[in-house]
């Protein structure tokens, strides 16, 4: 602690130096923003917004080239930009091919290889739509100017139509009245909103009425063409994107994935086919009740693969693959053998395999996946990669990789040994004056006396020699398993340039370790985790260079969760940081999916599980000083939580502090409130646990 300085006084401090060296830091001309002290320093909330952002790339389809959206922030703005940039494989300088005011993103390179498409909202576009530019540059040029809007867009395989998804109306049969109906809503004085059944709202926004559906368009700015609109089935109201449908090579058919309930609360997602004209749609998979996704087509045509589940109403069930023969109409489940989920997938151009990036034991790795055996095969080892694209000569693999110490950035993947080459240089010169410290994984025994893997980053000038606090990160999901990345919103080495040893520990259900693994937790989700926790602590408090004094933990949704449960119990943390913690299991029906129909039964079929490990019981063992944190736009973990949780420490004379901002949602995200939210957890922990080492 800090005796002498009153701790507003010091809260307002670290806010205050937060808040002007990020200003001042971003208020340096583009062509200087990287210049640093010629000390290194650790990493700062500053460097972390100076940070240039890479989206996925697109690659050329004769490898040479690979496209990526760049996100450069303006803390003064409080916005982000995105410009799309051309980046040669062989290596060598980056071209900017996009300079417009407007966020250009989510790129695809046509088939021919001469235009790229992207999307942006750009002049006296009121909705986001979709435009192409030549490869050689220019001017983007607006395909689309649908009132509903355009997103989500992929090429025809003869590089003159677009397929893009956009919310319509599916009673009202034209543009023009697409767009009356828009402005009659926009301008009328009554507000009311009503469903019938749900879902009412997902993640940060209302669900209305209208629905996702698929249309195509010349790239001569036709009218655009329905191609789903007439099936009787939508794309998902939840998340509609590139993933949801994908074009056969000979442009004719258009698979996509639908759900298949009617009530709104059991959902079943399956694969459809339908003419790319439009027409009738016909079921791939209706074998299975539960969710079928990302379809995709082999470059052959022989072949649709497509991920499938087989536990419903369980989003980290195994992902498996599967392959639809299209001729036979037959599908056989490739992967069936393997105890990892496949995602991330390209086609190699033979159709004799593809290549995904797979959650693999704390790593995101390259796998290679052969057709029809399912036989799977790692390509890369270590670190994290994403995005990848591949070209038709089937040894250009473009990726971005990153790890707790790099940021995104481009690469090119040897497929024969699994070495990538760095292609993106944006953010060299800036990280050449960060000191990230370093970071290594361990693995201790866990609930069960099962191994449990956890990554544990290093301070800057780490001495083992010394003794140094903790701040234990607690992940959300519960099944999303932490990977060795570079985290913008709890930033490992953020903390760590604090003067504390930061560690993230896989406890029991998260991904990547094996479907038993993950599973494990079940439905009593807080026993196992918990155990876990307790148990990485005392690995953590047993090491001769950590002080078991000065232990703190903190994280958000389950990780929130996980903290409210820890309250309740026995710990051995001085404080705790709740952000977006689900608190009461039962209030958690006002989520957005809080209508599905639970694996393991409702609140009135199933009284002791949920008694058992929803936090509010614990309240009369709450004893640890916390941070609540909470968004208002948060639908996936309503406000109400953070509420109940502060008010009932405050009820109980726990000391607590309750941060809340009203235009974020699960994750905060705009460049000033994250600079505040890094500065309130930081006075945080360093009231009740004094950074650096002893």
């Amino acid at each position: 602690m800090h005796p002498t300085v009153p701790q507003s006084v010091r809260r307002r401090s670290i806010l205050l130096a937060l808040v002007l060296e990020a200003t001042a830091g971003l208020a340096i001309a583009p062509e200087t923003r990287a210049t640093e002290a010629a000390a290194r320093g650790p990493l700062t909330i500053d460097a972390l917004w100076r940070i240039q952002r890479l989206g996925d790339p697109a690659i050329s389809p004769d490898g040479a080239w690979a496209v990526v959206p760049v996100t450069d922030y303006d803390v003064k703005e409080d916005k982000g930009k995105t410009d799309l940039w051309l980046i040669p494989t062989a290596g060598g300088a980056a071209r900017r091919l996009t300079t417009h005011d407007a966020r250009d993103a989510a790129p695809a390179w046509s088939p021919d290889g001469k235009w790229i498409l992207f999307e942006s909202k750009r002049g006296d576009d009121d909705e986001s739509q979709i435009y192409v530019i030549p490869v050689e540059g220019g001017e983007g040029r607006g395909v689309t100017s649908v009132p509903t809007g355009a997103a989500s867009a992929k090429w025809f395989p003869d590089s003159k139509r677009i397929a893009f998804v956009s919310w319509v109306w599916p009673d009202v049969d034209s543009w023009e009245k697409q767009g009356l109906r828009l402005k009659e809503r926009e301008d009328a004085k009554l507000t009311a909103k009503t469903w019938n059944k749900p879902i009412v709202r997902w993640w940060d926004h209302w669900v209305e009425d209208r629905e996702p559906h698929l249309y195509s368009v010349s790239i001569d700015a036709t009218e655009p063409q329905p191609v789903t609109l007439g099936t009787g089935r939508c794309l998902s109201r939840q998340e509609p994107g590139r993933d949801s449908f994908d074009i056969s090579p000979d442009g004719a058919e258009v698979a996509f994935t639908a759900d298949v309930d009617s009530t709104g609360v059991d959902p079943d997602f399956d694969v459809f086919v339908v003419a790319a004209g439009g027409g009738p749609a016909r079921n791939v998979s209706a074998e299975t009740t539960a969710d079928e996704s990302v379809p995709l087509y082999s470059p052959d045509g022989r072949w649709l693969a497509f991920g499938r589940q087989t536990i419903r109403g369980f989003y980290a069930d195994r992902v498996r693959l599967v392959l639809h023969e299209r001729v036979t109409r037959q599908n056989r489940v490739a992967t069936e053998a393997w105890d990892r989920s496949v995602a991330g997938l390209v086609w190699t151009p033979d159709g004799r395999a593809l290549y995904g990036a797979i959650d693999d034991a704390g790593n995101q790795r390259v796998w290679r996946i052969d057709v029809p055996s399912g036989k799977a095969a790692p390509v890369t080892k270590d670190h994290s990669f994403s995005g990848l694209a591949l070209a038709r000569d089937g040894r250009t693999l473009v990726a971005l990789r990153q790890s707790f110490l790099e940021p995104p950035s481009l690469v090119r993947v040897d497929l024969a040994s699994g070495r990538a080459t760095k292609l993106s240089t944006f953010n060299d010169e800036l990280l050449a004056s960060v000191d990230l410290g370093t970071y290594e994984s361990v693995t201790y025994q866990g609930a069960k006396g099962e191994p449990v893997q956890m990554w544990v980053n290093y301070p800057p000038g780490f001495d083992r020699s010394k003794r140094w606090p903790v701040y234990l990160l607690l992940h959300g999901g519960p099944h999303n398993g932490i990977t060795d990345s570079f985290h913008w919103r709890w930033n490992a080495q953020v903390f760590s340039g604090w003067g504390y040893v930061t560690a993230w520990h896989n406890f029991h259900g998260s991904s990547g370790f094996g479907q038993t693994f993950t599973d494990s937790i079940n439905p009593e989700q807080s026993e196992l985790p918990y155990e876990d926790t307790i148990l990485a602590a005392k690995w953590l408090a047993a090491q001769p260079w950590i002080d078991a004094a000065r232990l703190t933990a903190g994280g958000g949704s389950f990780g929130g969760y996980l903290a409210s449960v820890l309250l309740g119990r026995e710990h051995p943390f001085q404080a705790l940081v709740a952000h977006a913690a689900v608190y009461n299991w039962y209030t958690q029906y006002g989520a957005d999916y809080g209508a599905f129909q639970r694996r393991h039964g409702e609140f009135w079929e199933n009284p002791a599980v949920f008694a058992k490990s929803s936090p509010h019981y614990g309240a009369k063992h709450f004893a640890t000083p916390t941070l609540v944190v909470h968004g208002e736009l948060d639908y996936r973990v309503p406000l109400n939580h953070g509420i109940e949780l502060f008010q009932t420490l405050q009820n109980r004379g726990v000391r607590s502090r309750l941060v809340y901002y009203p235009n974020e949602n699960h994750w905060v995200l705009k460049p000033n409130n994250s600079i505040h939210w890094y500065g309130e957890v930081r006075a945080w922990i360093e009231e009740f646990a004094v950074p650096g080492p002893r």
